[in-house]
């Protein structure tokens, strides 16, 4: 039996919850995943390298790489396909004192 997911550790909840392409028909949805979403900023956007960005995060390298493919991946199947990208879910735990879990599915709490 695999052992259970460590929470991630992210900064706050996204303000932006869903992009969608402009003047087109959309051809689906692909979620993200709010941990996912946070391995993009702190690489992509506060170009921090991955041993600084998995300290931050609470998690190791190596797993802190497979977030960051995963959710690139995604980020690239949306704009590629012309796909909806919503940010939901996941597992993951706030930075500092309200510390709120949400796991992969429903967002409502």
């Amino acid at each position: 039996m695999p052992r259970p997911k460590k929470p991630r550790i992210v900064s706050s909840y996204p303000t932006i919850a869903a992009f969608v392409p402009q003047g087109m028909p959309i051809s689906g949805e692909v979620m993200l995943s709010v941990e996912e979403l946070e391995a993009i900023r702190l690489s992509d956007f506060e170009c921090l390298d991955q041993e600084s960005a998995a300290n931050l995060m609470q998690v190791s390298r190596q797993t802190y790489g497979r977030i960051l493919s995963r959710a690139r991946h995604i980020v690239g199947e949306a704009l590629v396909t012309g796909k909806a990208l919503r940010v939901s879910g996941g597992n993951y735990a706030m930075r500092g004192g309200g510390r709120r879990r949400r796991r992969r599915g429903r967002m409502d709490e």
